[in-house]
């Protein structure tokens, strides 16, 4: 009896890398753009890797990649979001090689590229025009045996001769091999992957739902004897209901790649492309044009109307308006002039304009900020990993429950026992319950980025939405930035000395980020013009206390806390006040002091300035509508955080806990002991000293104009620093799990409602294919709601 078995996939496994390509893989350079080198707490290198994948037919195959990758020594950490099409791989540079990892995904059957390469953009527009053609055979063969099997249908008994029904099996089986052998290739594909690294994946049930209608038809079509119903496999053929679940199951599953791409492009949208050559002025006056590539530190350039700027840098020529969306998530063109900043990736709107090049590459905020996204992208939320746990055991029940519906209508009706256990097998794939997070989560943030806050950890957003607590920094983040500085007193009395000892506080000031060292730098003031270097050596920084360097003659000088600076500096903060004065307000200070202060010394004092950020007030009413606590977490002195507390309650703003003095190791003992009261805190900081407590936080928020570090600790970045972007995002973060809700819920209940149907024998093959792809598109079309 002849038969036909259908290959494993539409396509070859991807070849092995040549030398050629293994040699560009394994370039440290080539994978700058996709890769994040950094040193583990041994001392020892690390690199994290994000890889562009293809080849992904179902949510299942997440994990057969992960596994894939995790096998190899070297990688020691491995996730993979399949609605993204994204793998982030954490390994070791003196154990294996990029290559390998790209080897990997291949020989698991799935191809790979460095993240935002020419290659990954070819094969996804490739993997687009292979899912279209599939479909496209899927459905015009569907129809030519539609056509076909029609007269069976209409023709009563004895109507339509033996060998004329004979012949029109023999047409739909004819016209069923191009839907078997390369349409449905993709679910052999992905069965088969799976059962070779041991793994029951989604793709499985429907694989041997095909395999068996498709055997079952071949036999009743071949079999000696006139056609018709009998014999051990029921003797009819479901040509028409296999190619129709096809059709619609490609149909469905097209139709949620285009979502993911959809989502895809909110993310990508936002980082406009760099232009590929730029006009540059050489240093005799002269105007040529280079690639962006060649461009250096320094160069000067000229930027056209709806031309993208290409570097960081500053405008020293013209004035125009840009567009900087991708810096702070405002439409709103934004003016700059002569000495003002552009970023890289904002686009010139009204005139032309020369800027001098500050930053390229990864050094420029565009950079950063691509990092953040896809590093967002390529993570794995733990809801998608529960759902995942639970699909496998799932699986297996799927597969028990067609065996034993098989056995029962054996008994019953025998001609029925295959198309009920076919039907098993397909209505109740889990398709639907692992996209119902993963694409809910990357549509938010998608949302999110447009408005200007990143998420660099998807689980972020679930966390976001179960928060009742929200603690905050001071200064720079509930205060203004910068600061201005008010009065400079103490020290010594001497014009030329205190010169001297202002010139050392702006030398030390420059180049840090905390808020009141930026405000003292920008200061300027008598001093600041010193022929001679101020320091030797390197100068101290210490988290939460203040700086530190040497100078010429060997001695030591303190910038900080009056902890920091030593004895008396604590006694110049709060002075008598002459009659008729205003009033102390509790105003920020920082000291400055030699080490140690010689007899008849004193440490000088600079005070400044601070104004409520905008946007502070409708953030801490907006959180305490909700129900949230509110505490602020000052490392300045408890007299100036309660000064300032009673400035935001004159505002307006409500009641909230106020904690001064508090060191980077006292704002994380404050945090740990929310925590231990089952709070979920939510931290908001922009300082080098909040990197630990963001780390703590169940979910923290890092503003766009703050220190390195803590954006990297940070789950949320707000850039241009709008306060009340955080107060939306978590009403769009609560909005999001209510989605996935809904999606849970939905692929629950249609499985509990769907089964019986199929068991009972109500439910015929093609009506469980038309029922799961509605399912799993459903679930992406709702997805889709919490990105807008």
């Amino acid at each position: 009896m002849p038969s036909a078995v259908p290959a494993p996939s539409d396509r070859p496994r991807p070849p092995p890398l040549d030398a050629r390509a293994r040699a560009a893989l394994d370039d440290e350079a080539g994978l700058a753009d996709s890769t994040r080198w950094f040193d583990a707490p041994d001392g020892s290198r690390r690199a994290e890797t994000r890889l562009a994948l293809s080849g992904l037919y179902c949510a299942g195959c997440a994990g057969v990649i992960e596994a894939a990758l995790r096998a190899l020594p070297g990688v020691e950490r491995a996730e993979v979001q399949g609605s993204a099409e994204r793998a982030q791989v954490c390994w070791r540079p003196d154990a294996l090689r990029a290559s390998q990892l790209v080897e990997a995904v291949r020989a698991a059957g799935y191809d790979a590229h460095p993240a935002r390469s020419e290659a990954a953009l070819e094969a996804r527009a490739r993997e687009g025009r292979r899912a279209l053609w599939r479909l496209f055979v899927a459905w015009f063969c569907m129809m030519q045996v539609m056509m076909v099997a029609t007269p069976s249908y209409v023709s009563g008994p004895g109507e339509l001769a033996p060998d004329l029904e004979q012949l029109l099996r023999w047409g739909g089986w004819v016209l069923s091999l191009p839907v078997m052998l390369f349409s449905a290739g993709p679910f052999f594909a992905s069965a088969l992957r799976g059962l070779r690294q041991g793994k029951v994946v989604m793709d499985l049930p429907v694989a041997l739902g095909l395999l068996i209608a498709f055997l079952a038809s071949t036999a009743a079509t071949f079999e000696p004897g006139p056609p018709g119903p009998g014999g051990d496999l029921g003797g009819e053929v479901w040509f028409d209901s296999l190619t129709m679940f096809v059709a619609f199951l490609l149909a469905g599953r097209w139709l949620e790649l285009r979502g993911r791409e959809r989502v895809a492009r909110a993310l990508d949208s936002l980082l406009r492309e760099l232009p590929d050559s730029v006009e540059r002025r050489d240093a005799e006056g002269r105007i040529e044009t280079v690639a962006v590539a060649r461009l250096a530190v320094g160069d000067t350039l000229r930027l056209q109307p709806g031309q993208a700027v290409p570097a960081d840098g500053r405008l020293v020529e013209g004035r125009s308006s840009f567009d900087e969306a991708l810096l702070n998530g405002e439409s709103r063109p934004v003016p700059r002039g002569p000495g003002e900043a552009v970023v890289a990736g904002s686009l010139n709107l009204a005139a032309p304009v020369w800027m001098q090049v500050q930053a390229l590459g990864a050094d420029t905020r565009r950079a950063q900020i691509v990092e953040l996204m896809e590093r967002a992208r390529s993570a794995r939320p733990a809801l998608a990993r529960t759902a995942d746990r639970w699909a496998g055991p799932f699986l297996l029940g799927v597969l028990l429950l067609a065996a034993g519906a098989w056995a029962v209508w054996r008994q019953i009706d025998p001609a029925q026992a295959l198309p009920v256990a076919v039907a098993v097998l397909i209505v109740t794939c889990p398709c639907a319950l692992s996209l119902a997070a993963p694409a809910t989560l990357l549509a938010a943030a998608g949302g999110l980025a447009r408005r200007g806050v990143l998420v660099q950890r998807l689980d972020a957003i679930e966390a976001l939405a179960r928060i009742d607590t929200a603690c905050f920094d001071k200064t720079g983040t509930l205060s203004e930035d910068p600061l201005q500085l008010a009065e400079v007193r103490g020290g010594p009395a001497a014009p030329a000395e205190r010169a001297a000892w202002i010139a050392r506080a702006l030398a030390l000031a420059a180049g840090s980020s905390h808020p009141l060292s930026r405000a003292l730098a920008q200061a300027g003031g008598p001093g600041t013009a010193v022929a001679e270097p101020l320091f030797v050596g390197d100068r101290v920084d210490e988290p939460g206390a203040g700086l530190a360097a040497t100078d010429a003659a060997g001695r030591s000088w303190r910038l900080g806390s009056a902890a920091w600076v030593g004895p008396g500096a604590e006694a110049l903060a709060e002075p008598a006040r002459p009659a008729g004065a205003r009033p102390w307000k509790g105003r920020p200070v920082v000291f400055l002091a030699p080490q140690p202060l010689a007899e008849g010394e004193q440490a000088m004092v600079f005070e400044f300035d601070e104004r409520l950020r905008e946007g502070a007030l409708p953030l801490l009413a907006a959180l305490q509508a909700e129900g949230l606590g509110l505490e602020l977490l000052s490392g300045d002195r408890p007299a100036a955080v309660q000064a300032f507390g009673a400035r935001l309650r004159e505002a307006g703003a409500p009641a909230m806990r106020l904690q001064g003095a508090a060191t980077p190791q006292l704002k994380l003992a404050r945090l740990q002991d929310l925590q231990a009261e089952g709070h979920r805190v939510l931290m908001v900081g922009d300082g080098l000293n909040d990197g630990p407590v963001l780390a703590q936080a169940d979910v923290s928020v890092a503003l766009g104009h703050g220190a390195a570090l803590s954006q990297q600790q940070a789950d949320l970045v707000v850039l241009g620093s709008r306060l009340p972007e955080i107060a939306a995002a978590r009403q769009r973060a609560r909005k999001a799990l209510a989605i996935v809700r809904e999606n849970l819920v939905w692929a629950l209940l249609y499985n509990l409602l769907a089964l019986p149907l199929a068991m009972s024998g109500t439910l015929a093959p093609w009506a469980a294919g038309l029922g799961m792809a509605f399912s799993s598109l459903f679930v992406v079309g709702n997805a889709l709601r919490a990105g807008r």
